[in-house]
């Protein structure tokens, strides 16, 4: 018999399925544990459900294929002849800093997930810019978590990730109506399979037309020892542009030396992580391996994760020692300006 290849994310949903893995709840558990911020239940087996579970543990196995832009390692690619520029944009003495944590306002915080089964019922979304989002239809479950509750005024960011399908569907600006449908800015579906890109110029739930769940620190993750892609963040003020793979921009300033949305800086070989918390040594290995993306306008530095009640919220803010002179930006190929 000839050897099968598997894929990551078949395996992915093998994992899911079969509840693998270990540090913290995973899909087809009955124990909901801490792995869930919301206090919702799991879902397993046929038949309609409404139900998910929040922030589950994914098994530690990443989010699209190895060759995807997410999951390559760039610790050996050149530095942008224009880094030191675009890093003094964002701030040389700013600070890194987590924006997810165990408690904040009386509870975990971050951009939270929820990962359904197949059977999800799928419910009609409205948006505001319809042209540049996917129709759908979305499979939200009844306990879907919205980033900052349910009378949030920010991005409003909901993320499903069906574990049988192997779609990843995310939308910004997120509101449940009283018929059973949703109101969003946008929203876009993202093939576990296959990775693709949105359209050109288009965006998704993030500015820059990029999914979201890939680039978050997971507390599942972490609790194993090695995060496998890159990370997520938000700068201030970025330029009318953007460059693989990021697919749109939100911006009027066609300064070169603002970054384009997608831009990846790593943080520099040189920089001793050494005396860092454990959990804290797992981010700055990731980021020095993988980088991390602009996807966002939003505060210079902010690292975006998941919430969860275990994280420790000190060693956490051990990040705020890493300025960003400590970085440099990644070589980019094609620049793309609308």
């Amino acid at each position: 018999m000839q050897n099968m290849k598997v894929s990551g994310p078949v395996l992915l949903a093998i994992a899911l399925i079969l509840g693998c893995g270990g540090g913290g709840n995973s899909i087809g558990s009955s124990n909901t544990g801490g792995s869930s911020t919301t206090g919702t239940t799991s879902t397993t087996g046929g038949g309609f459900t409404d139900q998910g579970e929040a922030n589950a543990d994914l098994a530690g196995v990443t989010i699209f294929p190895a060759a995807n832009a997410w999951n390559t390692p760039i610790e050996a690619n050149p530095v942008d002849p224009n880094s030191d520029n675009l890093i003094a944009s964002i701030g040389l003495n700013i600070n890194l800093h987590a924006d997810f944590g165990a408690n904040w306002n009386g509870g975990p915080f971050g951009i939270p997930y929820v990962v359904v089964p197949g059977s999800q019922r799928r419910k009609t979304v409205t948006f505001e810019y319809e042209d540049e989002s996917d129709l759908g239809p979305y499979p939200i479950p009844a306990n879907a978590p919205i980033e900052g509750g349910a009378a949030a005024t920010g991005d409003r960011h909901v993320l499903v990730l069906d574990r049988i399908n192997l779609k990843l569907y995310e939308l910004f600006d997120a509101h449940p109506q009283s018929d059973g449908t949703w109101r969003a800015g946008s929203g876009a579906i993202f093939d576990l399979e296959t990775g693709a890109l949105r359209p050109a110029g288009w965006t998704s739930a993030d500015a820059a037309g990029l999914p979201i769940l890939p680039g978050l620190v997971r507390y599942d993750e972490v609790s194993r020892g090695e995060i496998k892609h890159a990370l997520r963040f938000t700068v201030s003020r970025t330029r009318r542009a953007y460059v693989h793979p990021a697919r749109h921009w939100a911006s009027s300033n066609p300064d070169p030396n603002l970054p384009p949305m997608g831009m990846r800086v790593r943080l520099k070989a040189s920089f001793d992580i050494s005396a860092y918390p454990a959990q804290t040594q797992v981010i700055l290995r990731a980021l020095k391996k993988y980088g991390m993306m602009v996807a966002d306008n939003g505060s210079n530095w902010f690292i975006s994760g998941a919430p969860d009640a275990r994280w420790n919220d000190d060693d956490l803010n051990s990040l705020k020692g890493i300025a960003g002179s400590n970085f440099e930006v990644v070589q980019m190929g094609d620049i793309v300006t609308p």
